[in-house]
């Protein structure tokens, strides 16, 4: 079975057991991160039911529309070789400057410690990195898509 028709029959099986969404409703596929580790990781975060949140630049949202984060929408979230690992729904999308991401909103992301210290040091390491790989400058009061979601469906 190739990766599309995984994520075609992953889908399919998400809404065999969900049926109040329909077959055609659409949907994005995506992982976490910008490494095979960092999205095995957070993908098992979610699974273990500890991370609901995740965090984007707007700037780099902006310029990749089809990779925004939609409201309910739904998302098949993949390992970083597009195997599938769960379905998932955003409950909230706010765009807020970094250095006003709050404590609930960094533990909610389910990393490390959980603290805002440490949300904060790991993400500006990332979205300085983001940002420079595409041409973009991040600095404190860049804005941050926080997005909310909520676990559907695991394989």
């Amino acid at each position: 079975m190739n990766q599309s028709e995984a994520l075609k029959s992953f889908w399919r099986n998400f809404c065999r057991e969900n049926p109040e969404t329909r077959l055609e409703t659409p949907y994005q596929i995506w992982f976490f991160g910008n490494s095979s580790e960092m999205a095995r990781e957070l993908a098992a975060l979610v699974l273990a039911g500890k991370k609901s949140a995740t965090a984007s630049l707007v700037e780099f949202n902006e310029a990749h529309p089809e990779e925004s984060p939609v409201a309910n929408g739904y998302s098949i979230v993949t390992d970083f070789e597009g195997r599938p690992q769960c379905v998932i729904q955003t409950t909230e999308i706010r765009a807020v400057p970094f250095d006003e991401v709050d404590a609930r909103f960094a533990f909610d992301e389910g990393e490390g410690d959980r603290t805002l210290e440490y949300w904060r040091a790991v993400h500006r390491r990332y979205f300085t990195s983001e940002a420079a790989e595409n041409g973009l400058e991040f600095h404190e009061k860049s804005l941050i898509c926080c997005e909310r979601f909520r676990l559907l469906f695991a394989k």
